[in-house]
């Protein structure tokens, strides 16, 4: 029997079988996931779960018993190798499953460095998946040289969490300073600070030459020649969206697998959320890797295929968990020209382009997070001065 079939199986994907069956979609529903555990939460990967500090059993998004009582099918470790649009079914080798609608929530991949600067020597790891950090968690042994390449949000939370198990920690950055693409340099001088308080030593406007070692790694060559120790070697230089299976079925691909405003591809019964798709924004096609944007994605797909006809609005959020620091991000700080700076017992940074709020950090500061996401959303009408001169954030939301 046909019915809605999901390709992938991480927060987009739970997050539309559930809503699915809460707006009583009562048809066939089946999951097929290539690794092979059940959903689970990506982002303590690199935080809670590296540190001993969230089991496993807490990183699953929904027990087994959820999707037997909601009858939602869950094939795991499945390998969709195509799909046939004119059949509508997918294909897993020799297998088929056929679909009235797919959606396709396929996630990103890391990118590695090349095999021949010794991206591949044993010891290198990238930071995306349980199997990922379970292999790389023996490595975190105090006393070790751990090399993190690239000065993003993953390769500071694994930085920090080797910091606090007492791990030798250098993080080299090619660009002028970390976080260069998406903070300002504000919020990067003080998660810089933090890091150096904490032993860390970060190398910026440093380019990585090779990663030298026989069969494994044991160092990090730099452009200027230097030589850093590393016994194992952590790669946070960004991902790529997950669109080999869209690609070779024809989908029109821009940046992520391309979609309207509803969320469909190219192909009417065909559907994408999550890290893998391009949606339409008001500055062009854009894509948001966060568990927030995944959430509302999915939620959107699944009222769509039932017949909505929403249009998607991102409301994006993000969060990052590094040393005693809680950093919380609203919005977008896309095409900023001026930023405020509020310093109490946290801090928070408000990006402004030309005289609208667009985006705020907030570092340890939970209210002024809150009520920037609110200022944003509610697309209230503020000014820098007010922001910087205000004794009481809440007065401006009246």
């Amino acid at each position: 029997m046909s019915g809605i079939v999901i390709v992938g199986a991480g927060q987009a994907a739970a997050s539309m079988a559930a809503k699915l069956r809460a707006q009583g979609y009562v048809g066939s529903l089946t999951i097929l996931g290539e690794e092979p555990v059940a959903p689970y939460q990506r982002p303590p990967l690199s935080k809670g779960y590296l540190l001993g500090e969230m089991p496993l059993d807490r990183l699953t998004l929904r027990g087994a018993d959820w999707y037997a009582a909601n009858d939602v099918r869950l094939v795991m470790g499945a390998q969709v190798t195509a799909i046939d649009r004119a059949a509508k079914r997918v294909e897993m080798g020799d297998e088929s499953l056929p679909y009235d609608q797919l959606a396709l929530c396929t996630g990103a991949v890391p990118r590695r460095l090349p095999a021949a600067i010794g991206g591949d020597l044993a010891g290198v790891y990238t930071v995306r998946s349980l199997a990922d950090v379970d292999a790389m968690e023996p490595e975190f042994t105090a006393g070790r040289h751990l090399v993190v390449i690239g000065g993003g949000y993953i390769g500071l939370e694994a930085a920090a969490v080797a910091a606090k198990l007492g791990l030798t920690v250098t993080l080299i950055e090619a660009a002028p300073r970390i976080l260069g693409r998406v903070a300002c340099s504000e919020t990067a001088d003080a998660i810089r600070a933090l890091h150096v308080d904490h032993g860390v030593k970060i190398l910026e406007g440093m380019r990585l030459k090779r990663l030298v070692g026989e069969a494994r790694v044991s160092g990090a060559e730099l452009e200027d020649g230097r030589v850093i120790p590393a016994d194992f070697v952590i790669v946070g230089i960004g991902v790529a969206p997950s669109t080999a299976l869209a690609e070779a079925a024809g989908l029109r691909v821009e940046n992520g697998i391309a979609v309207d405003e509803q969320l469909r591809t190219s192909d009417p019964a065909i559907w994408a959320a999550g890290d893998c798709a391009s949606f339409p924004g008001p500055d062009g096609r854009m894509r948001l890797e966060s568990v927030g944007n995944a959430i509302d994605m999915g939620e959107c797909v699944a009222e769509n295929m039932l017949g909505a006809g929403k249009a998607y609005q991102p409301k994006p959020w993000f969060w990052s968990d590094q040393f005693d620091m809680k950093l919380q991000i609203a919005g977008l700080n896309a095409g900023y020209d001026r930023v405020v700076s509020r310093i109490g017992d946290g801090s928070s940074f408000w990006y402004f382009r030309g005289p609208r709020l667009i985006a705020v950090d907030a570092l340890n500061d939970p209210r002024a997070y809150m009520i920037g996401k609110r200022l944003i959303e509610g697309g209230k009408a503020v000014t820098p001065e007010e922001i910087e001169t205000a004794t009481d954030l809440k007065a401006l939301m009246k």
